[in-house]
């Protein structure tokens, strides 16, 4: 009977090392897959509603930077076909009003073939320090996410096999979704400084120029009389 026990123990031992092997060799090789991404050229999905990394100090409330002299970078689509650019007036646009935008376009176009871009992130922390509370004592605590969208700014940009008329009932909805006015734009189309759009006769120098150079005779005529 002896030998028999032995044996046993033997097998049970032998068999329960390849199951402990198969989970060390598993959770290694999980281990390394999240921290090494091994083999692939296609970068990390990171989300365009929050930044990778917080802020290192508390960001004030600011406003849209506009470059010296004028800028028509970011009012034209680049990747797409059909975009959507704000039209009003420069603000401030929270994550979740931009999430709302994005699900709803996502929504209205369920099914069909498509790439949705977007072109802006929120990277601006907003800071709220509560109702009926005394001034100073700091900014308070962290309440969300926002991004500071400028005037005449592609927000939303699409690429597929879409209809211009089911692209503009998907921007539309998102437009009704988030605060502010939105205009439909289609690739090609002009680019805008400030409010205006450029194109024809308006030039970007023309825009640039501080005011119009008036003959001498003109402002000679314009000016009051001295008696």
């Amino acid at each position: 009977m002896k030998p028999l026990l032995l044996c046993d123990a033997l097998l049970s031992r032998l068999t329960s090392l390849p199951l402990q092997f198969s989970l060390t060799s598993c959770s290694h090789s999980s281990r390394s897959s999240l921290s090494c991404r091994a083999f692939s050229t296609t970068s990390p999905a990171f989300s365009w509603l929050q930044p990778k990394a917080g802020e290192a100090k508390k960001t004030r409330k600011g406003r849209p930077r506009v470059p010296t002299g004028g800028s028509t970078r970011g009012t034209t689509v680049v990747w797409g076909d059909y975009g959507l650019r704000m039209r009003d007036h420069h603000r401030r646009v929270s994550a979740a009003q931009l999430k709302n935008g994005e699900d709803t376009i996502r929504k209205r176009l369920r099914g069909m073939k498509y790439r949705l871009y977007m072109r802006i992130c929120a990277n601006i922390g907003v800071y709220t320090s509560g109702n009926e509370s005394r001034m100073g004592k700091g900014k308070g605590s962290f309440d969300y996410w926002a991004s500071r969208v400028a005037v005449s700014k592609i927000i939303f940009e699409l690429k597929g096999d879409l209809h211009e008329k089911v692209a503009r009932e998907a921007f539309r909805l998102a437009a009704n979704k988030m605060p502010g006015l939105y205009e439909f734009v289609k690739k090609g189309d002009p680019p805008v400084m400030g409010i205006t759009k450029l194109g024809g006769d308006i030039t970007l120098d023309e825009v640039r120029r501080p005011r119009l150079e008036l003959p001498a005779e003109d402002t000679a005529d314009r000016l009051p009389g001295s008696t």
